[in-house]
C-alpha cells in the first residue's frame, strides 16, 4: 500500500523569538515528511530539495548536517511532526484511510520483512480512520440502493471466501457486488424494519445480510 506524506506547510509557533534559529526554521518553513520505514524519513524542504533523515542515528543528507555536524532543521522537523502526531514514529508508516471519500492518514505497523505497510499487520484487513471504522450498532448506507442498515457483525472473512447459499455464489460474485473489491472483509447488517407480533419479534425480519465493506458507507 502506498504510504502518505504530511502536508507541505509551516507549523504553528507560539513564541518564535525564543526558539533557536534551526528550531524556528524547522517549524516555520513549509516542509513535507514522508516515512519510508526502518526509521528513515524523506523530507522535502521549502526549496523543493529532498533529503533523507535517519532519525535513530540522528543523520541527514543535507549540507548543514554533513558539513557542520549539527542537528539540522530537517531532523528537527521530523521529530516535531512525530511529537505532534502528524507523522508516524519509527516502526509505523502512514497510509490513507480506505474509505473512498476520505484521505486521512492512518498509522499502521511496518511489515517486518520489507518495511512496507500492509493494510493491517495483525489481520490483513483494510485500514480505516476513526471516523470510518465500523462497529456493531453503527448505521450504514448501501451505496447501491440508498437503504439505511444497522451493523451487527464485522467479519475477518473476505468477500470472495463467504458463500451465499441461496444464490450459490460468494458475496463477491453476487451480481450487485461485482463492482466492489473481492478481497475486503464482509460486514453483517440488518434492515431496521423488524416485524413485531404479540408473541415477540418475527425472526425472519431480523435476517442478517452480508455485504463487502466497501459497499457500505458509514452514517451518523
Amino acid at each position: 500500500m502506498k504510504t502518505t506524506a504530511s502536508p507541505k506547510a509551516p507549523l504553528p509557533v507560539q513564541t518564535p523569538n525564543q526558539l533557536e534559529e534551526r528550531s524556528r526554521r524547522a517549524r516555520t518553513e513549509p516542509m513535507s515528511v514522508l516515512p519510508l520505514g526502518d526509521g528513515l524519513y524523506e523530507v522535502e524542504s521549502a526549496s523543493d530539495h529532498t533529503y533523507l533523515v535517519d532519525l535513530g542515528a540522528g543523520r541527514c543528507t543535507c549540507p548543514d548536517h554533513i558539513f557542520r555536524s549539527v542537528r539540522c532543521k530537517h531532523i528537527r522537523r521530523v521529530a516535531i511532526e512525530i511529537t505532534d502526531g502528524r507523522t508516524p514514529p519509527p516502526g509505523q508508516l502512514a497510509v490513507e484511510c480506505q474509505n473512498a471519500d476520505c484521505h486521512e492518514s492512518v498509522f499502521v505497523a511496518e511489515d517486518d520483512d520489507n518495511g512496507i505497510a500492509t493494510n493491517d499487520e495483525e489481520s490483513g484487513q483494510p485500514v480505516y480512520c476513526e471516523t470510518h471504522t465500523l462497529w456493531p450498532g453503527d448505521t450504514v448506507v448501501d451505496r447501491e440502493t440508498g437503504d439505511r442498515l444497522t451493523v451487527v457483525d464485522i467479519s475477518d472473512l473476505r468477500a470472495d471466501a463467504v458463500r451465499i447459499d441461496a444464490a450459490d455464489c460468494t458475496v463477491a460474485e453476487y451480481g450487485t457486488n461485482s463492482e466492489y473489491d473481492s478481497d475486503v472483509p464482509v460486514v453483517g447488517v440488518v434492515y431496521p424494519h423488524a416485524t413485531v407480533r404479540p408473541n415477540g419479534v418475527v425472526p425472519n425480519s431480523l435476517r442478517v445480510y452480508v455485504f463487502p465493506r466497501t459497499r457500505l458507507e458509514k452514517r451518523d
